[in-house]
């Protein structure tokens, strides 16, 4: 793996460098997507066609109303969804991803089918 150095010369990492790297990335993308809540929150929105914050908050049950703004105004500040306000009485707002966050539906396809292979092994511990 190359880098450029502060004077723009290109250099090679070493191993233990790149390894570091590769990990700042993870890091960084566990910082985004940590929340409790926000991975079933993007399948919810992503693949079930649940848009609306009433039913988010039944889909996840024991999730509250302050906790589930929350998750939902940082998945919109970090680009994964954008919510829509059609400036109706009652309110009606709806939450859909962007581009972003359809590049990552992928991501979760791989941890769902990980799961479904491999979560009765930690089950079984239980």
């Amino acid at each position: 793996m190359c880098y450029t150095d502060e004077k723009g010369r290109m250099r090679h990492m070493r191993k233990s460098e790149a390894a570091a790297e590769r990990c700042k990335t993870i890091s960084a993308m566990q910082k985004m997507l940590g929340g409790k809540y926000k991975i079933e929150l993007l399948w919810y929105i992503g693949k079930c066609d649940v848009r609306r914050f009433g039913q988010l908050r039944r889909q996840i049950g024991e999730i509250t109303e302050s906790s589930l703004t929350k998750q939902l105004r940082e998945l919109e500040a970090e680009g994964f969804i954008v919510r829509t306000d059609f400036h109706e009485v009652p309110p009606h707002v709806e939450y859909s991803l962007t581009d972003l966050g359809e590049s990552f539906l992928s991501v979760l396809d791989y941890m769902k089918e990980w799961g479904d292979k491999n979560l009765n092994v930690f089950q079984k511990k239980e």
